[in-house]
């Protein structure tokens, strides 16, 4: 395989090498994915995490094994046990489809990467577009360069507009229970240099009624034909809190994570996670052991709390979203999104 290189994803043309978002701020620990099994592991335990980059990670290491002489039914397993490792995030069975239906593993896996990256500039430049110079941002978990191939999603919008020498302030949400924006998100606004300030997610309310945030950015794991999406749970009620207080509220993703054939958001499946990580945080825990916990890795926002979503073709009102115009934007990209039932 060609070398290829992003924030959290390497390959050296032998193996490919997950930087594990579980040691960080403190650590940067690259881990070998390259073996599907392990891969899947890594994707479960959120060592590789966000919706486009499992897509993309997964689709390495499938071609990685592939290219060390995989049987046909080695592969075909590796792929169904990789496109089962997370059940809300569209962009991870898309990406084994492809692979999956692909005759040369390794230049699918290899588009698939660079495809992602160009959607991430696609949907960089369309957003940054919204944002006016002076604004305070707020974001919800982690969207940028560590959840995909590129500069990320909602947080690659902000890089841009920074970039653009738009003076922004942006407002991390830590993001319970798995703190992906206390130490993924302010690690990559540390590392760009983007004047910022992490919160927790019960404060977010008081910065939208004191007038600290002008917008609310965010990602997604998958968007309804409707325009209804699933996203890290906790964007839901920033959805409510922000139409009560007249903030604009935009999802952003790829054209990869919407799902044509789910109707609207009460079809999307949710992932169950571990009750455990609502009573801690790796060896420190803050509640009864064998406390009851409820914990959904994501929450559905309705298409009517949306002001726009941004996509890396275009950005669309909730009426248009409502119309259909996400089968229309999605037609002819090079790659279909799901057109079969993904759950």
């Amino acid at each position: 395989m060609n070398p290829f290189e992003s924030l959290g994803l390497r390959h050296d043309g032998r193996a490919l090498w997950v930087l594990d978002q579980t040691r960080l701020p403190d650590a940067e620990v690259w881990v070998d994915g390259s073996d599907p099994a392990a891969m899947v592991a890594l994707i479960q335990r959120l060592a590789v995490r966000g919706a486009p980059l499992i897509g993309v990670a997964a689709a390495a290491s499938l071609a990685t094994f592939a290219h060390r002489g995989a049987s046909a039914t080695e592969y075909a397993a590796a792929c169904a046990a990789l496109r089962a490792a997370r059940p809300t995030a569209v962009n991870l069975m898309w990406a084994m489809d492809r692979m999956k239906g692909s005759t040369d593993p390794v230049a699918e896996a290899q588009r698939i990467f660079t495809e992602d990256v160009r959607l991430c500039e696609g949907m960089a430049q369309q957003g940054a577009a919204l944002i006016q110079d002076g604004e305070g941002i707020l974001t919800h978990c982690n969207t940028g360069g560590l959840a995909t191939a590129g500069i990320g999603t909602a947080l690659g919008i902000l890089r841009r507009a920074h970039e653009q020498g738009k003076r922004l302030h942006v407002y991390a949400d830590e993001t319970r229970p798995l703190l992906q924006g206390g130490r993924l998100t302010a690690w990559e606004l540390r590392k760009l240099g983007i004047p910022s300030t992490l919160i927790t997610d019960s404060m977010a309310a008081l910065l939208l009624r004191d007038g600290k945030v002008q917008r609310v950015l965010v990602g997604s794991d998958r968007v309804a034909a409707n325009g209804d999406f699933a996203n890290k749970v906790g964007t839901y009620g920033l959805a409510v809190q922000a139409r009560f207080h007249g903030v604009p509220f935009h999802p952003v993703a790829p054209f990869s994570t919407v799902d044509l054939a789910c109707p609207n958001g009460a079809a999307i499946p949710i992932e169950q996670r571990d009750p455990a990580e609502v009573r801690g945080y790796g060896p420190l825990r803050w509640a009864p052991e064998a406390m009851p916990a409820w914990n959904p890795a994501f929450d559905v926002t309705p298409v009517d709390l949306v002001t726009s979503l941004v996509l890396d073709r275009g950005i669309f009102s909730p009426e248009e979203l409502r119309a259909g115009a996400l089968a229309k934007a999605c037609a002819g990209a090079g790659s279909s999104p799901m057109s079969e039932g993904s759950v």
